[in-house]
Parts: C-alpha cells; structure tokens; sequence
C-alpha cells in the first residue's frame, strides 16, 4: 500500500495533482476499512518544527565608501549645486575636490562627471587622491606655510608623494618647497624615497642618510651613473646631479669620489678591502617569497638556546628533480623560506639562521634601525675565522650570542666564532614604511 506524505500533497511538489486535496473522503473511498480519525484531520503541509524560523538577513551589503567631509560652503548644496562647482572651479582644488566622491556615491560615474563638468577622469582620481594626502599633511602638523604653496595648482604635486609615509611626506614637501621641484621632479623625489630602503647592498648606500630627501634623490641619480661608461658625459652629468642635490656631507663626499674617479681609477689597498665591508640588512616584504624566482631553505635556531645547535643544524639543504623537491642530511624542527638574494646566492653550505628577538642585539649606527623588533641573523658556519676587522661575526662571549666586529672580537681574544654574518633579515610589517606597492615594481 502506497503512503501519502504532507510532502507529497504539497503544491510546490512538482508531483502534486488538485485532485488529491479536494475531499478527505475521496482519499480512502476505496479503502476496505474505515481510516482512523486521527487521519481525518486538515493535513498540513508546514514544515517540521511548526513555528516559523525568523528570515535570515541578509548579510552581504555592497561597498559604499565613507562619504569625505564636505567643506561647511558646499555643505548645503543639492547635486546641481555640487556639478555647478565642479563645471566652473569655484574655489581651491582642495576645496572642490571632496564633491566628486560625493557625486559618485549618488550614483555618478567618472564618465558622467566628466561629461557634465568637463574634469577627466584622470584628474578626477589626481584631485581625489591629492585631497587626501593634503587631509594627512595637515593631520601631521606640517607647517601651514610650506602647505599654502600647494593652494594653487598643487594636486598634481601632492598626488606624487601618495605611495609615502606620513613621516616621508613631511620631509618630501620641505624638499619639494624648498627647491621649488614640477610634477616631475615630486615624482622622482617620491620614487627615490620609497627605492632607497631596498637598495642597501647597492656600493655606497651607507653614506647616504634615509632621513634627508635629498640625499635618497643623491643616491637614485649616483646610483644610475653607475649604469654608463667611465668615463662618458652621461655618467658625469648624473654625477653632478647627484652632488648638487646631496644634503649630508657624507653623501657629498662620496658623490665627489666618484667623480673624480679615485675608487674606479685606483687600485685598491689590502686595508681599504675591510673598510668597505657591509652586511646587508632586509625588510621582508608580504609575499615576496612566493614572487620570488629562487628561493634559498635555512634551518633556524633560537638565540636563547644552547649554542651548540647552531653547529648540529644540517649544513646543506638540496633540491631537484622535475618538482624541486628539498633533501636534507638530517631532520631539524625549524626552517625559513628567504628569496635568493645576493648575499645568499654564493652560499652553498654551513648557512644558518639564528633568530634573535631583540634587534638591539646588532651594533646599529646610532642614525640605523635602532629597534625592539625579532630579526634573523643569517651567517656562514664555514667561515669561523675572525679575520677583517670591520666584517660582522656571530661568536659566544661573555656566555651569550653576540654579533659584533671583527676588531672588537680581537681585542677580547676571540680569533675564532660560529660564523660570518651575511645578512640580516627584519620582520614584515603592516605599517612599515618601506613596503611594496603594487606601483612600486620597475
């Protein structure tokens, strides 16, 4: 015998027939007993449990950007009014600037604006974007003198310096006021600045001061004399360039160097070999290592731990075959994934990386990182001898890891150490004010 469900009876059931709801009796007409009276009762096609669920809401809202402050004379004005503004430039840029945010939250498109005010949509995001660095230049406290000389015809200046920090704006503008620099010239200026963390193992890096435009502006126009014959025009004229925007006395000492041709011209003595050796220091950047074309496998040690791990870590990690798949001589509990950078290229084994917590533990200049951060101290296990005086080495002294230089390590008699420090690797940060953008790749 064939059982009928509430389901069955449903009118949403694609099954369903009129025919078998039109009279209880019509259903069991046919039956050779007398159905119970419990199945005489209305049936009912709602749902198990019988109190309706509350209508779940709806939890996906499209994206409405914050509407910008409007100034307190535009505040009042209807949507014709905000067009009228925009058609005929009535006011500053600055001033004017926030309506057409407010035009595309009504529902305009830059298209639209454009077709009524006659504004491109090119300088519609310009005004836009230039507004906003303007909001964080004041938000700073930057000087209302430098900011006046951006009241006319400053967005296209402004808009230059938007891939810098708040701290690197201020200092951008002094520069930019100062030395009365176009469009283009805030666009080198920006680039320079955002560039010049990432090139610290370019020759000559450490003379230049991070803190001073002009010197970041010194060393991008040092660094692409470097790209030309010695001797040519075009490596002088860079040259020159670099020198006569240089600030700090160091940088223009060793802008002068190079012009005169001393260190290219000249053979160069055992001494000076040790004076010229830096260890490079890397900000880690958020996806870098996926980005990056060859990677290089390190086992990890902690600082705080016994030192004796650094020498058992496996000395060499191999990858090959079609999957690159990674071989090691032992196992180890920690690893890290670093981009093969220069200073890792050349080594082959015996490289580790000792994870330190406080950065205080590297001898900084007193202008360099000098911060609370963890950082990874990564060296060479196969080079053990203290030998250059000014090269960096990670030895035990005083019971602890410490990195120092070579001449402070001979002065305590340590003529031997774990190993030679290649390269120091900081942390990735959020707000750090040396990230990449996606504007910044060459």
């Amino acid at each position: 015998m064939a059982m009928l469900s509430s389901t069955s009876l449903n009118p949403k059931n694609p099954f369903f027939s009129s025919f078998l709801i039109q009279t209880p009796s019509l259903l069991f007409s046919h039956l050779p007993f007398s159905p119970p009276k419990t199945l005489l009762k209305p049936i009912s096609a709602t749902l198990i449990p019988s109190n309706p669920q509350p209508q779940q809401q709806q939890l996906y809202q499209p994206f409405r950007p914050p509407p910008s402050p409007l100034p307190p004379k535009f505040r009042s004005l209807d949507v014709e009014g905000r067009l009228d503004v925009l058609a005929n430039r009535l006011g500053l840029w600055f001033e004017y600037a926030p309506l057409i945010p407010s035009l595309y939250q009504e529902g305009f498109s830059p298209p639209s604006v454009e077709e009524i005010t006659g504004i491109p949509g090119v300088e519609q995001n310009r005004l836009i974007v230039a507004s906003q660095v303007r909001d964080s230049l004041i938000q700073s406290n930057t000087d209302e003198n430098l900011m006046s000389f951006f009241d006319t015809g400053g967005a296209e200046l402004l808009y230059e310096i938007r891939l810098l920090s708040s701290s690197e704006r201020a200092e951008a503008v002094r520069h930019i006021v100062e030395n009365r620099l176009d469009a283009k010239g805030a666009q080198d200026l920006a680039r320079a600045m955002k560039d010049f963390p990432r090139r610290q193992m370019d020759k000559g890096w450490g003379s230049f001061e991070f803190g001073l435009p002009g010197d970041c502006l010194s060393f991008m126009y040092y660094r692409q004399s470097r790209e030309h014959r010695n001797p040519s025009e075009q490596r002088t004229a860079a040259l020159k360039q670099a020198l006569q925007v240089a600030e700090s006395e160091s940088a223009k000492n060793e802008v002068l160097k190079e012009l005169e041709g001393g260190r290219d011209g000249e053979e160069e003595k055992e001494d000076d070999l040790g004076q010229r050796v830096r260890v490079p220091v890397v900000r880690m950047q958020f996806g870098e290592v996926a980005e990056a074309t060859s990677v290089v496998v390190l086992p990890v040690c902690k600082a705080d731990e016994d030192a004796k791990l650094i020498l058992e870590a496996p000395l060499e990690c191999r990858s090959g075959g079609d999957f690159g798949v990674v071989e090691v001589e032992k196992g180890w509990k920690m690893w890290v994934v670093l981009p093969c950078w220069e200073a890792l290229a050349g080594l082959r084994s015996g490289g580790v990386a000792v994870a330190f917590s406080d950065a205080r533990v590297i001898p900084w200049k007193a202008n360099r990182w000098y911060m609370e951060e963890a950082i990874l101290v990564v060296m060479d296990r196969s080079r053990k001898e203290v030998e250059l005086e000014d090269a960096f080495y990670l030895a035990m002294v005083d019971g602890g890891l410490k990195v120092d230089r070579g001449s402070a390590l001979k002065e305590m008699g340590v003529n031997e150490c774990l190993g030679t420090v290649v390269l120091v690797v900081r942390a990735p940060k959020e707000d750090a004010d040396d990230q990449l953008s996606d504007e910044d790749w060459e």
